[in-house]
């Protein structure tokens, strides 16, 4: 199984081009595979590319918003993500109060893929595990759309079983995000209450590929804080 890590988690050392740049050379150094992005500093796809093959990092997948996928805006993200080398393009949330929100926001990533030729995802939070009409939930709505990026802390904090989820929606998913946490604050792997052994087993029990790991609230920084949780990671890929 191959690892990247949601650049997110790294936010606080990445202020403008030149440090997403340095930042990519100290996720290699700590052993990951490859990296999803948020946000590109400026720089254009070409540099980050030409970075990122020097590195041997692959592009795994990409949080933008949702009005990238517009039609107005479609042409320019796929050229972008596809001179990029994107495996996958994503957000990370989007409108998801209604049924109507949900469906928009399906049909809009769905058919960005159909454009673009790049599979489209949708990253959760715990919201989108609330029911809506008739017990359906934003998940339910929009993975029925488009392909979904399980976040498996805030579903565990939601109250779901992640190795059940996973496996019953093995079609669906096609990135894993890792995560740990605590009464709904994010921790490093093994530091929170979330089963990750399972995540894990489930990951692989339907074949992903990847795992991203992803912590929004890095301790004491976003390095140090992705170097404990990569002791865990070494241990399962």
């Amino acid at each position: 199984m191959k690892l990247a890590i949601q650049l997110y988690t790294l936010r606080d050392l990445i202020k403008n081009g030149e440090d997403l740049l340095n930042i990519l050379e100290k996720v290699k150094e700590l052993g990951f595979d490859g990296v999803e992005f948020a946000g590109y500093f400026g720089l254009d796809a070409k540099t980050l590319k030409a970075k990122l093959d020097e590195l041997g990092l692959v592009a795994v997948g990409t949080h933008i918003k949702i009005e990238n996928y517009l039609p107005e805006n479609i042409e320019k993200t796929a050229e972008f993500h596809k001179t990029l080398g994107c495996l996958y393009i994503g957000v990370g949330g989007a409108d998801n109060d209604t049924v109507e929100e949900c469906e928009r926001t399906g049909d809009i990533l769905k058919k960005g893929a159909e454009v673009t030729g790049i599979t489209t995802y949708y990253h959760n939070h715990t919201e989108e595990f609330k029911p809506l009409e008739n017990g359906r939930t934003a998940m339910d709505i929009i993975g029925e759309r488009t392909k979904l990026e399980l976040d498996t802390y805030w579903s565990f904090y939601a109250g779901i079983d992640n190795y059940k989820y996973i496996t019953e929606h093995k079609d669906n998913i096609i990135l894993i995000h890792i995560k740990d946490g605590i009464d709904g604050t994010p921790k490093a792997l093994k530091e929170g209450n979330n089963d990750l052994d399972a995540v894990v087993k489930a990951s692989k029990d339907i074949g992903v590929e990847w795992l991203v790991l992803e912590n929004d609230n890095p301790v004491p920084d976003g390095l140090s804080d992705a170097a404990r949780s990569m002791e865990y990671l070494k241990t399962v890929r």
